[in-house]
């Protein structure tokens, strides 16, 4: 059997956890056509069954508020899956089966997952699933996602030969006043092929009532007489209610279905052992964890084993790969000719590449240690905690979630972290959450911070890492109220927020989450960093030293080479004679690099940049950073590179920092300080523009980050020099 199926669900009801245990390692991720929503795709297979399931984002409700629902709407209407297997939370039963009722007033094939039966049950609620599937007249399997129970079977009812799970779209009846309304408009719709093919007629009308602002623009394209006739009824219903009852139509839709809902639970459906306001597990666990003095200890004290624990698991790994980064330089240096293909495999490639992949286990670490934190539904309450600071600072709640997403731990991503932005319903917040997320330490930035936490404060590194988060989000934190005072002026808007109960991760999710970021993490290494670090090693290579240079150090080689008797035998003359021929190939080499274009521009930047502990390097370095993060390392991996002469004697390239004088722990810290803030990757910056629907906003992002970044970063290291470090 060849079938597609759509998982969909509310948040946090565990359907990533039975999309992952259904489709295990075969599972590839794209965007929805048009919109950047993640799309999510896999396969389950058994048997001579083979099936594919897509996760739908996860969505309270069908109405297009959110580009989420959107993409979940439209790949319901236009790709029509066999099934939809709608994940309802067990334990929230209620609540989740509203989004139920409107899949099954849209009229598509649904059927019932009932999750987390093993967390109802111990909370004490019993549920006849046979009762519930009658009543509502669509299958219902309960599963326990988490530990893959009843995945099979839900598999077997989805695939069920004869099993039918067209019953038609549900019909509510809404009250006289919208009944009267709806059927007005449905005798509308009908007529309209290019509607009604695609939506069931009582659906859009419910949609006009409901404000859906997609349907109406949909009508209104297709048949601009029909959207006028269906916008007038709906004024008036509109009007009539603000005046009788004063409630809009999409409150009473929303009351009629919770009622509907509540009629179905109370015929034998749902059983309390005890009483319903019992304190659960969770409610105990949170009196503590969320408690407003011990709360934020707690939140600390996590982070901090957080970073502890990635650094020393990671040690030992990351040491054995700098090592086969070393031999595998070595190998090409012993067996390659001397020329520009040689310089390019071991600077341009090896140097430069190696240097990001380097830090593949402690990524790893830092993801697998973060999974937990979500799978735990620890995350949750972070963001519940932040709430009451953001407030201060002029921001949402919600934009805690998009501050976490983009690294507010560590290892994120800014680009999801704007995309997250989507959920704040006011433009002013969500315009200053997407302008300040970038400052925080997405997993660009972790190799920058590991290559100089490691070489400069190596006693230290978990708090070290504590410290460089508790900067970047002071200064997002900071940034937000200066621009909520000025340029995004504003009121802040009440934050409601869904706490899911506390759950065991799974050693199979953890690892699938893991492996799915660091394999971005690698893949990005292997392409685009490795196409850039070849770039921009051309760019340190050409145009070579002018000829006339060139033979002054050929001289200089000569000289010392002649000085020596072609019979002089001693070793230890041999030896000095070779050391003095190095050490001035050592200076050919970095003329000819500082003579190169990429050296011009460091060059050229020093000027203003020494007030920040920069030198010309650093600044080639920081210019491909805006590019990618990553560059950072990988560059300063190209150029010391090419600074020396045999690379079977280059050590690390924290090695190489620690031990270079221009070097030392005042200038690592400024740079720390300026990878926190400067300007965001440019695919960063160019979803900014999509997002706010302005390029005004996206090099503003460039351009204040920047100049806060060099500020803080000149402050640092002036104000170090003064007090004589």
């Amino acid at each position: 059997m060849n079938a597609t199926i759509a998982l969909a669900g509310n948040p946090n009801s565990g359907k990533t956890t039975l999309f992952n245990a259904l489709t295990g390692a075969r599972q590839h991720v794209g965007n929805y056509p048009g919109v950047t929503v993640e799309k999510k795709t896999g396969t389950y297979i058994k048997e001579d069954r083979r099936i594919t399931v897509v996760d739908l984002p996860g969505t309270y409700s069908l109405t297009a508020f959110s580009p989420e629902e959107v993409a979940a709407r439209d790949f319901l209407v236009r790709e029509k899956p066999q099934v939809v297997v709608n994940i309802v939370d067990a334990s929230n039963l209620e609540r989740h089966l509203y989004l139920t009722v409107q899949f099954m007033e849209m009229g598509v094939p649904v059927c019932l997952a009932l999750n987390m039966m093993d967390v109802a049950k111990t909370r004490g609620i019993d549920i006849q699933v046979s009762r519930l599937s009658e009543l509502l007249g669509v299958p219902v399997i309960p599963t326990v996602a988490r530990s893959g129970r009843g995945k099979d079977e839900l598999m077997d009812a989805v695939s069920a030969k004869g099993m039918s799970f067209d019953k038609g779209p549900l019909r509510l009846s809404y009250g006289d006043d919208l009944d009267h309304a709806l059927n007005a408009m449905e005798a509308l719709v009908r007529p309209c092929q290019a509607i009604s093919g695609l939506y069931d007629a009582r659906w859009v009308a419910l949609k006009f009532l409901e404000n859906d602002r997609k349907i109406q623009g949909e009508v209104k394209e297709s048949d601009a007489g029909l959207y006028d006739a269906l916008m007038k009824i709906t004024d008036e219903v509109t009007d009539h209610l603000k005046k009788t009852l004063a409630t809009y139509p999409e409150a009473m839709i929303a009351d009629y279905r919770y009622g509907y809902i509540s009629s179905i639970m109370k015929q034998g459906v749902l059983a309390h052992r005890y009483d319903e306001n019992r304190l659960y597990m969770s409610d105990r666990i949170d009196k503590v964890l969320v408690n407003r003095l011990v709360g934020p200890l707690i939140m600390a004290s996590v982070l901090f084993g957080l970073y502890y624990f990635t650094f020393a698991l990671s040690e030992a790994p990351v040491a054995w790969l700098e090592q086969a980064i070393g031999w595998l330089g070595g190998l090409a240096e012993a067996h390659m000719a001397d020329g520009l293909l040689k310089s390019l495999v071991i600077s341009g490639i090896i140097d430069g590449v190696g240097g990001v992949l380097g830090f593949a286990p402690l990524i790893m670490f830092m993801f697998f240690g973060i999974a937990i934190l979500e799978d735990s539904g620890y995350l949750a309450r972070v963001a519940y905690m932040l709430d009451r600071v953001f407030r201060v600072f002029g921001l949402h709640g919600s934009s805690v979630m998009a501050f976490i997403v983009s690294g507010g731990i560590a290892g994120g991503c800014a680009v999801p972290g704007v995309m997250a932005s989507r959920t704040l319903r006011s433009p002013k917040e969500r315009l200053a959450t997407l302008l300040t997320v970038p400052f925080m330490n997405c997993g660009a930035k972790l190799p920058v911070f590991a290559l100089l936490v490691g070489a400069f404060f190596s006693k230290n590194e978990a708090g070290m890492m504590m410290a460089i988060t508790a900067i970047s989000w002071l200064g997002a934190l900071l940034a937000a109220k200066f621009l909520r005072m000025t340029l995004i002026r504003g009121e802040s808007t009440p934050f409601v927020m869904e706490l899911p109960p506390y759950r065991l991760p799974t050693l199979k999710g953890l690892l699938i989450h893991t492996f799915e970021r660091t394999f971005q993490y690698v893949k990005k290494a292997g392409t685009t960093i490795l196409g850039i670090s070849i770039i921009l090693w051309a760019m340190m290579t050409f145009p070579g030293l002018p000829d006339s240079e060139k033979e002054k150090f050929d001289t200089r080689k000569a000289q010392i080479e002649a000085s020596v008797s072609e019979t002089e035998k001693d070793p230890a003359v041999l030896e000095k004679r070779a050391e003095a021929v190095k050490l001035i190939e050592a200076e050919e080499s970095g003329a000819a690099l500082r003579h190169s274009l990429a050296g011009r521009i460091g060059s050229a930047f020093e000027g203003i940049s020494s007030l920040a502990g920069f030198d010309w390097r650093t600044n080639i370095a920081l210019v491909g950073g805006f590019a990618a993060k990553e560059v950072i390392v990988s560059t300063l991996g190209t150029a010391y590179s090419m600074g020396e002469v045999d690379a079977e004697e280059s050590g690390s390239l924290s090695d190489a920092l620690a031990a270079n004088p221009g070097w030392s722990p005042l200038t690592a810290l400024s740079l720390i300080i300026f990878t926190i803030f400067y300007a965001p990757c440019f695919v960063t910056v160019v979803c900014i523009v999509k997002e706010s629907g302005s390029w005004k906003w996206g090099l503003f992002s460039m351009a204040f980050n920047t100049t806060v970044a060099f500020v803080l970063a000149a402050l640092v290291y002036q104000s170090g020099k003064l007090m004589g470090f």
